[in-house]
């Protein structure tokens, strides 16, 4: 998936290093990814660590670790796949709103693409309903279509807006693949809450941080994939067809410092790692200087290419280089 944020790139430098600090070892580990996004760190560290606990406020977040994180068991949906590439279109929801036929002409889709998706999403919805499915198979399912939407949505990179003419990559037929998960022997845990609440509530061995950076809500950036996910109704707001949305305080410069300090002080957990850039919010000595008030402080850094929208299209980006900073705290 086309990510802000996302530490695919980054995920070696994170494991190496979390590694280097607290052993080679971590069969007994429980790790937390608190603000998982599309649940990559996680999914690094699931087949090494005893659980996982992946959480997000968002709730097509939720649906992604719920399939990648919290199915352990392998299950066979093939067939469900076929049917589901099988399926007639349907002008729904999706269609209606936001593909290129619908009556509110966005161009987020093509017209078959957005009743293909209606129809997917429907089908899903009514196996669920009936208990032709389990809830493992439910979020897998569900992942996967998540997934492919994403594929073939006409945008530059989020769904802040649309892009006039349909791209080569929207212009492809979406076929839903599966998403794929790491079976491990034990279970784990996925939340869609509030960080700073429950951080109050769980414990652990490690917990990384991966917050939001800058005043952009990831609410209002993938408000399509979270309609998708929870398909309900309501009417879509003005030309890009915004839903309500969850405003964190990590997007917001007089609070981010506040929440911040507030997450570390209730931390149970004994290593602290955190992911934050040299264009954050807060500054790197920001940082260090609460971290410093709860026990050791180190820093590792490593320069990295910045997010780059829609590299399927030439529109000549230039790339650029910003440092990634990865903040430790052994608290005390």
């Amino acid at each position: 998936m086309n990510y802000i944020g996302s530490k695919h790139k980054l995920s070696s430098f994170i494991f190496e290093t979390v590694t280097e600090t607290c052993g080679d070892n971590l069969s007994e580990i429980v790790f937390c990814d608190l603000f998982a996004g599309t649940g990559i760190v996680g999914r690094i560290f699931k087949p090494h660590v005893k659980q996982v606990i992946g959480n997000d406020v968002e709730y097509y977040s939720y649906v992604l670790n719920r399939n990648y994180i919290g199915n352990h068991i392998a299950f066979d949906c093939e067939d469900f796949l076929t049917e589901l590439n099988t399926l007639e279109g349907k002008k729904g929801f999706i269609f209606q709103n936001y593909s290129e036929g619908g009556k509110a002409k966005r161009n987020y889709f093509t017209s078959e693409n957005g009743k293909k998706i209606d129809a997917v999403r429907l089908q899903i919805e009514t196996w669920k309903k009936t208990l032709k499915i389990t809830d493992d198979q439910y979020f897998f399912l569900l992942a996967s279509l998540l997934e492919r939407a994403d594929k073939v949505a006409n945008t530059a990179s989020v769904y802040g807006a649309y892009l006039k003419h349909i791209k080569t990559s929207a212009a492809k037929k979406i076929l839903i693949k599966p998403a794929f998960f790491q079976p491990t022997e034990n279970d784990h845990k996925v939340f869609q809450q509030d960080s700073n609440e429950l951080i109050k509530n769980i414990e652990g061995d490690i917990l990384y941080l991966d917050p939001p950076y800058n005043a952009r809500q990831y609410g209002s950036n993938y408000h399509l994939l979270n309609t998708i996910a929870k398909y309900d109704t309501f009417v879509p707001r003005g030309k890009t067809g915004l839903r309500d949305y969850y405003k964190s305080d990590w997007c917001r410069t007089g609070e981010v410092l506040k929440s911040f300090e507030e997450l570390i002080e209730n931390a149970q957990f004994p290593y602290i790692f955190l992911s934050y850039n040299n264009e954050g919010l807060m500054s790197q000595k920001e940082v260090q200087t609460v971290m410093e008030r709860f026990g050791k402080y180190s820093l590792k850094t490593k320069n990295y290419q910045r997010f780059k929208a829609d590299k399927t299209e030439n529109r000549n980006h230039k790339a650029s280089e910003t440092v990634e900073y990865l903040h430790i705290l052994e608290k005390s």
